[in-house]
């Protein structure tokens, strides 16, 4: 790849999508940025401004659902921007907090709808835009909670079961798009300082910060392909 990349963020409004979106501006790479959140784009935007002034950055509100819905169509909004994506992460994450028997059907089609549905929405509405000539790489963020065999917490139930759904859909799609130039990866990260965080855990501090997380995730998604493709990889000093 070269050292200016395209690079799509779906989910870049707070925590560690917003951290990795400032990180990656630092480096000079050109950003396509995706949230529901309007005003905190906006904000974002600014920043990425100010941290690196010559940096392509836009910005998109968008409910990934309406991807799903196929009531959008977002590749021709990045193709007025970028001719091809180099890089995409899939940040967008809901989680519920709520025990098994309470969760109502229509809650838990929703959890699964943005952290697993619009993921692979997203991902065959930009493929056309990734591979060919040139390595493109895709990164999914999961969960330590829906990694295999790592300990798992009441209340998650469908949040983890999403998460794990979405490691195994990655893993596939590294198969098919292999020929393609596009390789796919999953990132079950464990604890960092995030506002979703503080929602399944209130009170506990991570051993993380978002923005150190985010560096990690920031570099995997620069330079990841070279070392791995269809890998659901760890990435946790604790659990929570």
């Amino acid at each position: 790849m070269n050292n200016n990349l395209n690079i799509v963020i779906i989910g870049s409004s707070r925590g560690i999508g917003r951290e990795v979106a400032k990180h990656l501006c630092s480096q000079g790479h050109n950003l396509f940025c995706i949230s529901r959140n309007a005003e905190a784009l906006e904000l974002l935007k600014k920043e990425c401004f100010e941290i690196r002034p010559a940096t392509a950055v836009t910005t998109l509100a968008l409910d990934v659902s309406e991807l799903t819905a196929g009531t959008y169509r977002l590749r021709s909004r990045i193709t007025n921007v970028f001719e091809r994506i180099d890089v995409l992460l899939y940040n967008a994450g809901l989680l519920v907090k709520k025990d098994f028997a309470e969760f109502k059907m229509a809650e838990a089609m929703n959890i699964f709808g943005v952290n697993f549905f619009s993921a692979a929405a997203v991902i065959k509405e930009l493929l056309p835009l990734m591979g060919g000539e040139r390595i493109s790489h895709i990164v999914n963020v999961g969960s330590m909670g829906g990694f295999q065999g790592s300990t798992k917490f009441p209340g998650l139930s469908f949040y983890t079961a999403s998460k794990a759904a979405l490691g195994s859909l990655s893993e596939c799609l590294a198969v098919e798009l292999n020929d393609h130039n596009v390789r796919v990866n999953c990132l079950a990260l464990g604890s960092a300082q995030t506002e979703m965080l503080e929602e399944a855990f209130p009170g506990y501090s991570a051993p993380l910060s978002a923005a150190e997380m985010a560096e990690f995730v920031s570099h995997f998604m620069v330079t990841g392909h070279k070392y791995f493709n269809g890998k659901v990889l760890p990435v946790s000093v604790s659990t929570p």
